[in-house]
């Protein structure tokens, strides 16, 4: 295949006019036949792209797991309703507060609240929680990520002052999808919210597992096609981990090659997403996150929930940080990406054409 790497930016064009086929095309090629200059040429352009619109800037999120119920039985999740092995626990809105308080103290000033979608939190409950740390902390940024809610639920959400939404649409091939989840979701409801989160004006993000079970190039090439129609402000990839008491519990947990080709060719189509170097790639490589950002990726989330609870937001096994303090955590995850020549950034880190939402909602 005539990947056109001489000529990166020639590259760029003809991967966002490529069609399925093609698409599908490209991944395969580079999981399974580019050449260590290729896969070189890919990752520096990636880089190229990154620096262009954000630097060698690493945006700092503060990661709130607050809430380990869920009312869904997705078949990946450790946190599925059907676990009976799952600790539960919920954060009460004083716990969350002290959270932010640590992470601002440390310089943190974007807070991503995420949770199992856990009826307990009704729209009231969250907007006071949202409100708190908007009054508390009104310099930061407030993410959300917690699954699927009606057109209304996020607006309220929004008003109170929410700024983003993470929503990993996990696969965009129907198919592929009923074979991760149980009946009662369907992908349909599941882009129709993100597209409801961009009408709101969220910063939004989706996403989706790789090397996830019956995960195939076709089925990548329709994740590629849908993100590029949906044009979210944050992508979040990362490697399928299995959960020891969820049915995929013996599924194997893969490299990191793949998540890092796929994190260049998203910068290569996306170029101003914001892209994280995410936890579970960590967790299947000592020096994942790292790789990750060499890749194209420009945002970390260390861990502040109270590390009491951590192990119990067991959506996959093993992951990392979850006996460290938050000090420690930063501390250490800062002097890793200075080492590879990357600039620790604690800013809202809004993405690049971001203006606020008085001016860009709708």
């Amino acid at each position: 295949m005539d990947l056109s790497l001489k000529d990166p930016e020639g590259f760029s064009k003809w991967m966002n006019s490529a069609v399925k086929k093609e698409l599908s095309d490209i991944i395969r090629y580079f999981f399974e036949e580019a050449t260590a200059e290729e896969w070189s040429v890919m990752s520096s352009y990636a880089n190229e792209l990154r620096e262009k619109y954000y630097g060698k800037k690493v945006y700092f999120r503060g990661l709130i797991e607050f809430s380990s119920f869920c009312r869904n039985d997705c078949f990946y999740c450790g946190l599925c309703r059907s676990n009976r092995s799952a600790k539960r626990y919920r954060l009460t809105p004083e716990e969350i507060f002290d959270c932010c308080r640590t992470g601002y103290d440390l310089g943190f000033r974007t807070f991503v609240l995420q949770s199992g979608e856990d009826k307990y939190f009704t729209d009231a409950r969250l907007c006071h929680t949202i409100s708190g740390i908007k009054e508390f902390f009104p310099d930061c940024a407030v993410t959300l990520s917690m699954g699927e809610r009606s057109f209304a639920s996020y607006k309220y959400l929004f008003d109170a002052g929410a700024d983003r939404y993470l929503l990993r649409h996990e696969t965009a091939d129907e198919a592929h999808y009923v074979k991760l989840h149980p009946s009662e979701l369907s992908l349909k409801n599941r882009k129709q919210c993100l597209y409801h989160l961009k009408e709101i004006g969220y910063q939004v993000g989706a996403g989706f597992m790789v090397d996830s079970p019956f995960q195939t190039f076709d089925t990548l090439a329709e994740d590629f096609l849908f993100l590029r129609e949906l044009k979210p402000q944050m992508i979040g990839i990362g490697p399928f981990i299995p959960q020891k008491d969820t049915r995929f519990r013996g599924y194997c947990t893969p490299s990191s090659s793949r998540t890092l080709a796929l994190l260049s060719l998203i910068r290569i189509m996306l170029p101003k997403t914001l892209l994280p170097a995410t936890t579970a790639l960590g967790t299947i490589d000592p020096l994942g996150r790292e790789k990750g950002l060499k890749a194209g990726a420009n945002v970390v989330m260390p861990n502040l929930s109270p590390v009491k609870y951590r192990r119990d937001y067991a959506l996959y096994d093993n992951k990392i940080c979850t006996d460290e303090e938050a000090a420690e955590c930063l501390s250490c995850l800062a002097r890793r990406i200075t080492s590879v020549g990357y600039i620790p950034d604690f800013s809202r880190g809004d993405y690049i054409d971001f203006l606020g939402k008085d001016s860009s909602c709708g």
